[in-house]
């Protein structure tokens, strides 16, 4: 177990469905700011007819001057070359406020024919793709062959504000840990249970030193969907999918069990949690005046 009273704890939020409609956008920002949450997280989800994360960024970043601005990037399917760029003018656009987590989508038959990545290995492309954008971002020129894209000696500029630009990475498998350890900068977890969360921790920072690399100790987080009300069988039943844990190790509802869960998170090493509301019944704003009454008192 690492000692976190070492490491910065930082709430952030992230949604389920990002408000496409401007004014109610700017409103979720604007009350994030306000309540100095850390960041907040959008995902990139190609299927599912929610906000494209890079465009709302932008716009957030024009409201904002102190929240990080985050994304879950679907690397699959997406020319490297421009991916790298569009993210390091986002983060010049943003005054170098943000930050950048790779996932592989979620796989279906339909996301990966939409995509043209059927027969990908997603795990590979990412490895690759953090590659790229590394050398990339680094002002070097790149000759590659990758899937049906082909550079030779291409350069993109300009560069990022922040140097490194960092990657992180989720994914509780054997492969995806592995990459973490090799390949990112930190692990944003997911459907985990704090006792599994220190594990994979332990197995990354094995793989990350048998590759002569280390990861900072305060670059491990946890995303945890709550509510503050129970859900129906049907919601439990999908987010318990593929774990006997128990709910409130994964989901837990009202303050005293999300409060109880973020420590134990604290006691096993993480510092970053990225809160995801399954319901907002009562609008954000009586969503992020909860949060912060309950919440944000372990930010440090």
């Amino acid at each position: 177990m690492r000692n976190a009273c070492y490491v910065k704890i930082r709430i952030a939020l992230a949604t389920n469905n990002t408000p496409a409609d401007p004014d109610e956008f700017a409103s979720f920002i604007d009350g994030l700011e306000a309540r100095r949450f850390d960041t907040v997280w959008l995902s990139d989800t190609p299927m599912a007819p929610v906000i494209e994360p890079k465009l709302a960024l932008a716009m957030a970043s024009a409201r904002t001057t102190r929240l990080k601005l985050g994304t879950n990037v679907v690397v699959a399917g997406r020319n490297p070359m421009l991916l790298a760029k569009e993210l390091a003018h986002l983060d010049r656009l943003t005054h170098g406020r943000l930050l950048l987590a790779f996932m592989p989508g979620i796989g279906s038959p339909k996301e990966r024919a939409a995509l043209g990545t059927i027969g990908m290995d997603r795990t590979t492309r990412i490895e690759q793709t953090i590659e790229l954008c590394r050398a990339w971002w680094a002002g070097e020129p790149v000759t590659a062959e990758v899937g049906g894209w082909s550079y030779d000696a291409i350069k993109v500029g300009p560069p990022p504000v922040q140097d490194p630009l960092e990657i992180w990475l989720g994914g509780n498998g054997p492969r995806a840990l592995q990459l973490t350890g090799t390949h990112a900068d930190g692990w944003l977890g997911s459907r985990a249970t704090p006792a599994e969360a220190n594990s994979h921790v332990a197995t990354i920072m094995a793989a990350a030193t048998e590759a002569g690399r280390s990861i900072d100790d305060d670059h491990f987080g946890i995303s945890i969907p709550y509510s503050r009300v129970p859900l129906d069988d049907k919601q439990i039943a999908a987010m318990m999918r593929k774990t006997d844990a128990d709910r409130a190790d994964i989901l837990p509802y009202g303050a005293d069990e999300l409060a109880a869960l973020l420590q134990r998170h604290i006691d096993a090493g993480m510092s970053k949690f990225v809160l995801r509301p399954m319901a907002t019944p009562d609008g954000w704003e009586t969503e992020l005046d909860w949060l912060a009454e309950h919440a944000m008192p372990f930010q440090n």
